[in-house]
């Protein structure tokens, strides 16, 4: 059946995320340039990179800003191929779509499209314009994933609390974190285990008879999850407030990093 093929390869892609997020984790042990920074450090500097990205007006120094980006990942000791597959997919080509209209705004003409009963006139400005949108999307996803991979999701969450955000909104995305892998896995379970009991030939009636029991089981098992995990914390002593081991100290290398960005955004 067509949609069991789907669903099966959705759980196949399901799994190769999950995959690639294990792999993510080992990108942020290396020894690499920005593994070796402190993560409030490495947040502050790629926030201010990112700000320079989105006001700067000149596609050459967005492209200056990207390359920077790159040198960092190699530096850093992540395989080039692996970083670009995950930060030119998705956003930046739904940004390419985005810019499409932007093509056609008033200007020196380029070239031009013609259909029965209209006319595309692409011209020099659009195609600037589009082209110095598309390329600060990529350049911000960039730096953003760069940031992802090379600090841990424990110690980026903690990093946020310097800049105010509230305990309550980082402890709810740390637990949305670790859920999201917990019930992918859950899901891909009970598919299996229904496909192993009555093989993929299933009649149309039958086939929303057996999704909608999934759902039912799927809810039932997250609030009883949610209810074991809150058990769990407040037996463990938690109050409100969540603690983490770790302790972050800034070094020279950090006033570096910070010192470095500077002179970036200076020169941009």
């Amino acid at each position: 059946m067509k949609s069991g093929n789907f669903i099966e390869r959705s759980l196949f892609g399901m799994s190769s995320f999950l995959r690639e997020s294990v792999f993510s984790d080992e990108c942020a042990l290396k020894k690499g340039f920005l593994q070796s920074l402190d993560p409030r450090a490495k947040i502050a500097g790629f926030f201010l990179l990112i700000i320079q990205t989105v006001l700067a007006r000149d596609i050459n120094t967005v492209f200056l800003l990207y390359s920077l980006c790159l040198l960092f990942i190699v530096f850093s000791k992540i395989n080039l191929a692996f970083f670009l597959k995950r930060t030119w997919i998705f956003i930046p080509v739904f940004s390419l779509f985005i810019a499409l209209p932007a093509l056609l705004a008033p200007g020196e003409p380029l070239f031009s499209w013609k259909l029965p009963g209209i006319t595309f006139v692409i011209t020099r400005q659009g195609l600037g314009g589009a082209g110095i949108f598309v390329a600060r999307v990529i350049a911000c996803v960039s730096f953003a994933v760069a940031l992802s991979l090379t600090t841990r999701h424990a110690a980026l969450l903690k990093s946020l609390r310097v800049f105010k955000i509230p305990q309550v909104f980082i402890m709810i995305l740390g637990m949305c974190y670790r859920y999201i892998y917990l019930f992918a896995e859950i899901i891909r379970d009970i598919y299996l285990a229904v496909k192993s009991r009555i093989g993929a030939g299933v009649e149309y009636r039958k086939g929303q008879e057996l999704a909608a029991w999934n759902i039912s089981a799927l809810w039932e098992r997250s609030v009883k999850t949610n209810e074991d995990v809150y058990r769990a914390m407040l037996s463990r002593g938690y109050r409100g407030e969540a603690l983490a081991w770790e302790e972050f100290k800034i070094k020279a290398r950090d006033y570096l990093w910070l010192l470095g960005v500077g002179l970036i955004l200076w020169i941009a």
